[in-house]
Formats: structure tokens, sequence, C-alpha cells
């Protein structure tokens, strides 16, 4: 199959997976079935056909509102789409390896679904760490990709590692500082990354935590900055997608120019 028709197919798919994760990302905070019942408008409950669920199209025939009651339809749920499938455009796009491809694309899918639900619900579903530990170790045991052995060694020093910085900031601060959703998210993006993409992901997530999180909450006008929340799942999760793309080449420019100064 031409490889142009690979990617078309691969955008194809990754907007129908992103359609799944805005369910997932919706329901799975409040704890409901991403199965059933089917797809329906969370304001006046009805069910929503099939073609009214076509990824990205749907919503904008229908102009951002739903057919039957006339509320608005979140924008998050087209972004969603469409992200998800520029992620699988790139991936089949970045390399001939139908492994290699697949394993970028749950992993940058599973993080896109991390980064919102943290972002809106302030939490992390172990839905989609567990669930991203189990893609990440099979495609792993998959001979000619990412190592199973550096999966299982990013996956125990991923939650080791965090595990212990959780205990340590629990008890500075006499309260739970760092969730246990973390914990598991880092043991996960260990199983795609390795050891040492877990602790580039930890300092570069830190440092956007820093940069990004600390300065929108003082725009906020938070008055407590350490009483205040910041979703520190979603700093990770896009501090594991740059290290997935340029974890080495971030290495190696530190190392010879900053170590060298």
């Amino acid at each position: 199959m031409p490889h142009g028709l690979v990617v078309l197919f691969a955008g194809l798919l990754g907007a129908v997976v992103g359609s799944f994760l805005n369910v997932c990302v919706y329901r799975l905070p409040l704890g409901q079935s991403v199965v059933r019942p089917r797809s329906r408008c969370p304001m006046c409950a009805r069910p929503i056909p099939w073609y009214e669920n076509v990824p990205v199209l749907s919503w904008l025939a229908l102009r951002g509102r739903c057919r039957g009651c006339g509320g608005r339809i979140s924008v998050q749920y087209p972004l969603v789409e469409l992200a998800t499938a520029l992620i699988w455009i790139a991936a089949a796009a970045r390399t001939d390896a139908a492994v290699e491809a697949l394993r970028m694309g749950c992993f940058f899918t599973i993080l896109l679904g991390i980064a919102a639900t943290d972002a809106r619900h302030h939490l992390i579903p172990d839905h989609f760490s567990v669930g991203g530990v189990a893609i990440g170790l099979i495609l792993a045991a998959i001979p000619g990709g990412f190592p199973l052995g550096d999966a299982a060694l990013g996956l125990g020093v991923g939650g080791a590692l965090f595990l212990a910085l959780k205990l340590v900031a629990d008890y500075g601060f006499r309260k739970p500082a760092l969730g246990a959703g973390d914990v598991l998210l880092m043991a996960m993006i260990g199983t795609f990354v390795g050891w040492r993409g877990v602790v580039q992901t930890l300092f570069l997530g830190s440092a956007l935590g820093l940069v990004i999180g600390v300065p929108y909450l003082l725009v906020r006008g938070e008055p407590k900055l350490l009483g205040s929340y910041l979703p520190f799942g979603t700093f990770l999760a896009l501090a594991a997608a740059i290290t997935y793309l340029w974890g080495e080449p971030i290495i190696d420019w530190y190392v010879g120019t900053v170590m060298a100064m």
C-alpha cells in the first residue's frame, strides 16, 4: 500500500480513536462506563445517531449545538478528535515501521487523554495509566521495536521514583502533595521511554510546571500557591511527549553545551 494511503488511513483511524477518547475523558472521572449507554447529549440525554457522531464533521455541520435541545456542544470534542487524528498522521508519517507507529500513536493518545482529564477534572483515571502499561509492554514484546527489558525497567523506575518523591513531598508538606495517579502515570511513561526517559520527563515536567503553571496560578489570583491545585499530570504528559520525540538530542545538547561550560 502506498505510504500516502497509510498516512491517510492512520488519520481517519485517529479521528475515530479521538471520538472514543472524548467519551473516556467525560465519563471516566464520573465513574461511568465508556461502553454503555451509547453516546448522548449531556444536557437533554438525547441519544446521538451515528450520522451526528462523525468526528469533527458532525460538530461543524451542527454548528456546535445539539439538534435536540439546541444546547452548546463543547469545542473540546472536535479539538480532541482533530488532535488525535494529527497524532496518528504524524506517527504514520514519522516511520515506516508499523509497530513503532502504533506505539507512538497509542502513547500520544493516552497522554492527550491524561492531559485533558487532569486539566478539566483534576484527576488521572487509572484506566489510562494501567491500560497504557499493558499496551506498552505488549508492543515492546514484539521483536524489532523498543526492547521489552527497557520497557520493564522504565516501568519499575518510573513508579518507584515518583512514589519516593510523593512520600517525601507528603512528609514535607504534612499532607498529600502529589496524587497517587501521578505514580501510575510515571510508571506508564517509563514503559514507553525507558528509565532515562523517566528522569528526563520528571525534570522537564517540573520545569514546565514552574514556567507555565505557577504564572498561570498568579494570573488567576490564587492567594496561596502551595494550597492551589496544579495539574502536574498535564505537564508530565507534555514532557513525556517531548522526551519521546527529542529526548536524545536534548541530552546530547545538555551534555555538549551546558555541562561543557
